[in-house]
């Protein structure tokens, strides 16, 4: 017979195998059902429902994980004595992943979870608006707007651009995802091009290869 843990293990990983399926299809497409969910991770409807009992709480189940990632990176860079420009740069490369992985929730956020995953975010949220206003108290982000709205303006991009085709096909290691999601939202926060292209590292767009010189 099966002891308790064991039973408790196996329904832990069944309940993780539905989250990592769930992420997949809904990325694919965001209207699909709990029974799209259920086939694709080989179980039935009932094993779904059992751990979620309605759609919504898988929703938001996803986006506790994805808030409960992000946190943990944006809390260990806010840490640093870095420049807020730097900062954010260092934030966009460790995230890069996890804003890849949970861009469904960009999709699911404009629909009728909307309210649900705001409410959710704002740990995420908040951790962000922190990191633009120390950038803006320093004259190294743009003033135009409030933190809050600069920060979400700025994290909306990277979002948008991981749910683009520059994330597809022969660039799925997202390098090139990547540096355009850093260089586009820090233009945003209204950093000089220069400076976010030096931030950044690499040749600057448009500029000839070495092959293309000779």
């Amino acid at each position: 017979m099966p002891t308790e843990s064991s039973r408790t293990r196996s329904m832990n990983e069944t309940r993780d195998r539905i989250l990592d399926v769930a992420l997949d299809v809904l990325g694919e497409n965001p209207d699909a059902g709990m029974g799209d969910i259920a086939s694709t991770a080989g179980v039935v409807r009932r094993t779904v429902y059992g751990h979620f009992p309605s759609r919504l709480d898988l929703v938001r189940t996803l986006t506790e994980r994805a808030v409960t990632e992000m946190t943990a990176v944006l809390t260990e860079v806010n840490a640093s004595e870095a420049a807020a420009d730097a900062t954010w740069v260092q934030f966009i490369a460790r995230v890069w992943p996890v804003a890849h992985r949970y861009r469904v929730l960009l999709a699911l956020r404009r629909g009728e979870y909307g309210e649900a995953i705001h409410g959710l975010l704002g740990p995420v949220d908040e951790l962000l608006a922190d990191l633009v206003k120390r950038g803006q108290d320093s004259d190294v982000f743009a003033q135009h707007l409030p933190a809050g709205i600069l920060s979400q303006v700025a994290y909306g991009v990277v979002f948008a651009i991981a749910d683009s085709d520059l994330s597809e096909g022969d660039l799925s290691d997202g390098t090139l995802g990547a540096r355009a999601a850093t260089i586009t939202s820090l233009l945003m926060l209204g950093v000089p091009e220069t400076r976010a292209i030096t931030l950044v590292g690499g040749p600057t767009p448009g500029a000839p290869s070495r092959t293309d010189e000779t």
